[in-house]
């Protein structure tokens, strides 16, 4: 939570934090504003103070509806220094960032920069500060940051806000499989009421809708992948494909509050119609390991136990996992699954390469996705939920749909 970030500063000897970047589809930045209608500012973060946000005039409104201290960047006369520059871009930039830290006292010590940005515009703005500020090591950290530990668990507003998102994205999974249910089939395959058969591309151009409509949006796709697609983790799916009976469907979905707010991912695997029985034997052996590990689930255990229960589970089942063999393609082939927040993947991590921090803490949200893959057999079958660790040590999943894996349809 954000007041663990000075706790978290301290053991990584960070000083300060420097944000950088729009308020809206920046997850750091948006971490502390709320995403507030703000296309360009700074927020530093010095160890004990309160943060500054550094915004343009015309954005002033928007940010002090952050309730953040907010300063006037116009005040830093970029004009002037481009003047005493012979109009360079980069060293008037260069300069008014030093002024910036001068002016809030961060002239030594470390500092970590966060933000999206371009990456060249970022390398060679951060590249000349550290040579105006030689007293000040400025830092870039990846997997562990300290935003991301500070994250990883989150406080009530956040919880509400992942729920929200939850029930909205339930919403629109039913409204897909209602749309899917009440078409009519000719030779095996969905049709319109035109005759028309239906594609992958039609479904989620409603689902794109049907988020749109209720204050959600989707900006990193979906997964809907159906025969071999399905056995291929991260296929999106072809959008020209027919929707066929008896194939495995995996929908994957993961929308945002719009803006680039909190995520939730779910996924469910549906056959229409009917499901064949190898089809129906791998859907009972991912679901046995589904309800397995979220009935083990302790508080404050470590994550990555998880994933190697997970492993054992499926081996005691007859399928090659990622622990017998971490180049297989088949079987289970990816973690267990992940934390979500303001990044449809963050921390905590349940893969092998986690700090001690990565465990089911009190106001942690992970999903647990087992899988497996079978694409060379035409098939694929994950199903996922989002669980929220109540500080009471229950895990509750914040967003109940049923698990069905067959979808009825007409005809």
């Amino acid at each position: 939570m954000k007041t663990d970030l000075d706790r978290i500063m301290a053991e990584r000897e960070l000083d300060a934090i420097l944000i950088t970047g729009g308020a809206q589809h920046n997850p750091t930045m948006y971490y502390f504003t709320g995403g507030r209608h703000i296309s360009q500012a700074d927020l530093v973060i010095r160890r004990g103070a309160g943060p500054v946000l550094f915004c343009y005039p015309m954005e002033r409104d928007e940010a002090a509806r952050t309730g953040l201290e907010t300063r006037n960047l116009a005040d830093y006369r970029f004009n002037e220094l481009l003047k005493q520059t012979d109009g360079n871009v980069l060293r008037a930039t260069i300069m008014r960032y030093q002024n910036v830290l001068t002016d809030l006292g961060v002239t030594a010590g470390r500092m970590a920069v966060y933000g999206k940005v371009d990456a060249g515009t970022t390398y060679a703005i951060f590249s000349g500060l550290q040579q105006a500020l030689p007293d000040l090591q400025i830092v870039g950290e990846v997997d562990d940051s300290a935003i991301l530990l500070a994250m990883a668990t989150k406080d009530t507003d956040e919880i509400e806000r992942i729920r929200r998102m939850g029930e909205v994205t339930t919403e629109v999974v039913a409204n897909v499989a209602d749309y899917l249910t009440s078409r009519h089939v000719e030779g095996e395959v969905l049709v319109n009421r035109d005759g028309r058969p239906i594609t992958i591309g039609d479904v989620k151009q409603k689902i794109n809708l049907w988020l749109m409509e209720r204050g959600a949006e989707n900006p990193e796709d979906t997964i809907f992948a159906i025969g071999r697609d399905a056995g291929v983790p991260h296929s999106a799916g072809n959008p020209a494909d027919f929707l066929r009976l008896g194939q495995t469907i995996i929908f994957d979905i993961y929308p945002c509050e719009a803006g680039g707010g909190y995520f939730y991912d779910f996924t469910r695997t549906w056959c229409l119609g009917y499901a064949p029985e190898a089809v129906q034997a791998l859907y009972e052996d991912v679901f046995y390991v589904y309800k397995q590990i979220i009935g083990e689930l302790k508080l404050n255990a470590p994550c990555p136990a998880y994933q190697d229960r997970t492993c054992e589970l499926f081996e005691t089942r007859g399928h090659t996992t990622i622990q017998s063999n971490p180049q297989t393609q088949e079987g289970y082939v990816h973690s267990l699954g992940h934390g979500v927040g303001l990044h449809v993947h963050e921390r905590p991590w349940f893969r092998s390469n986690t700090v001690p921090e990565d465990r089911l803490e009190p106001g942690s949200v992970v999903t647990i996705e087992p899988g497996l893959y079978y694409p060379e057999r035409g098939m694929g079958v994950r199903l996922e939920d989002t669980v929220w660790v109540r500080p009471d040590g229950r895990m509750e999943i914040l967003a109940d749909y049923p698990l069905d894996l067959v979808l009825p349809v007409r005809g």
